[in-house]
């Protein structure tokens, strides 16, 4: 076996202490006392069993013996392929990716978010999102757990975060290609009277569309209702009646041919979708380049949707 190594400590405290010929010097490079490099060398000197340093006598310092001047090379050289070994290691350790949380409404994560997130993924792999679907309050963006929220609304929140609008949204009728063709006609507003309609109890209300369709006096409270979004729009997929589709979240389902859309008139919501974070973000973040990727994607939608309505 061969024999053990003397402490780390002992041979940095020695290389210090050789090269400035004081301890007095050493202690102050190592941020230690004096008394503390002198145990250090006395405790080297007993473990290899030589005087390394003859002491001069007071205010005379140090020098090294002829086993002193030998050792000193070899640890110095010792020391600097240490030092080299961990500069390469630290130049090829791969980089922490950086990392970013972002705030988001249940539907509006599920239905537009996490379809196009590989997207942001395959342009910037270096950057971690964490989903948070939640509404989240103000408090939330202040204590800096939130980066980015992505909010619903009229757009009246404090003018200390930056704010913007990335989506605005229309609600019209949708339901499955098969309840169109198999289900009883819908020809006309009228007809919804023979079919069972999804409520989306937490957001939209069918009578705001129906009075816009002049159908003020038409029974519209009854038929299953559900208290998030994506699940209207799920059921509607599925067959179980027809929803009122809020755009952004039915426009996906939509392009696929997965919902159709049986009547052509539109009402406006008085809310839209807006991008909310600090005023001051970091540059070097994910933040501001999840902010223009988001930016983007709203506005490809936002596109597809004016067409949509265009062509109608």
């Amino acid at each position: 076996m061969p024999p053990r190594l003397p402490p780390l400590r002992a041979l940095a405290a020695f290389e210090v202490a050789a090269q400035h010929l004081s301890f007095t010097r050493a202690a102050s490079s190592l941020y230690v006392t004096q008394a503390a490099v002198s145990h250090q060398i006395k405790a080297l000197e007993d473990r290899l069993g030589v005087t390394l340093f003859n002491r001069l006598g007071r205010g005379q310092g140090l020098d090294l013996t002829e086993a002193g001047r030998e050792y000193l090379p070899r640890i110095i050289e010792a020391f600097d392929i240490i030092r080299a070994a961990t500069a390469e290691l630290k130049s090829t350790k791969p980089k922490q990716p950086r990392a970013l949380t972002v705030s988001s409404l249940d539907s509006f994560t599920a239905l537009w978010l996490l379809p196009r997130l590989p997207r942001f993924f395959r342009r910037h792999p270096d950057i971690d999102v964490h989903i948070v679907a939640a509404n989240m309050e103000d408090e939330i963006l202040a204590n800096d757990s939130i980066d980015v929220d992505i909010r619903y609304g009229a757009g009246n929140w404090p003018d200390s975060f930056a704010v913007r609008q990335i989506l605005t949204e229309a609600i019209f009728p949708v339901c499955s290609p098969e309840l169109l063709e198999a289900g009883p006609p819908l020809l006309v507003p009228g007809d919804l009277a023979e079919h069972t309609l999804l409520h989306d109890v937490m957001v939209v209300d069918w009578r705001q569309w129906l009075i816009a369709a002049g159908l003020p006096d038409l029974h519209c409270n009854r038929g299953p209702a559900f208290n998030h979004s994506h699940l209207v729009v799920q059921a509607a997929i599925s067959g179980a009646g027809v929803a009122l589709g809020r755009s952004v979240l039915v426009n996906d389902a939509l392009r696929k041919g997965l919902l159709v859309r049986p009547f052509p008139l539109t009402v406006p919501s008085a809310y839209s979708y807006h991008l909310i974070h600090a005023k001051q973000v970091e540059p070097k973040s994910g933040v501001p380049a999840f902010i223009r990727w988001i930016e983007e994607e709203a506005a490809q939608t936002q596109a597809e949707i004016d067409a949509t309505f265009a062509a109608a």
